[in-house]
């Protein structure tokens, strides 16, 4: 299968999904090893798979966890640097649930490994408190903001890097 990620001489489109992970008021966030700026953990949708497809194979593929995909919670519009070339990305997030609790650690972080466009990675999970957000550099930015108003329905936002 294929990302469904364009690469063109001048610009860059991805579709990715990310799951909102929270158990016993931490979230779950990844960020590559050499990195300060977490994220939630996900990938980009393959052609032909469904949003819960990927992220169940994404979680499966990342961590070896199972998960059960809840609703839609936020619809992103991303604007970033990828590289040299500026990137548009769509990423919806969803709410997930971990099916069997005793196959990733529940607590502090773990290291798994990521593949994209060829290469591998180190990417470290870390069960981060809620009530720590704002102390971390997390992406999108206003994450802490969207995690409070998780009730509130799908949010839409639009976040560009600066």
């Amino acid at each position: 299968m294929s990302d469904i990620l364009f690469k063109t001489e001048n610009f860059i489109f991805s579709y990715r999904v990310a799951g909102i992970c929270i158990r016993s008021g931490k979230v779950l966030l990844q960020k590559p090893t050499n990195n300060s700026c977490f994220a939630f953990p996900g990938g980009h949708v393959e052609f032909g798979e469904t949003n819960e497809e990927t992220l169940i194979r994404e979680f499966k593929e990342e961590i070896n966890a199972d998960i059960a995909v809840a609703e839609l919670k936020w619809a992103a519009e991303i604007f970033f640097p990828w590289g040299s070339k500026p990137c548009h990305q769509i990423c919806l997030y969803y709410m997930v649930h971990l099916i069997d609790v005793t196959q990733i650690p529940l607590d502090g972080k773990f290291v798994a490994h990521e593949h994209l466009e060829g290469r591998k990675f180190d990417i470290e999970f870390h069960w981060v408190p809620l009530d720590e957000i704002n102390n971390i550099k997390i992406y999108p930015s206003n994450a802490a903001e969207l995690l409070g108003r998780l009730g509130d329905g799908v949010q839409h936002f639009v976040y560009r890097e600066k």
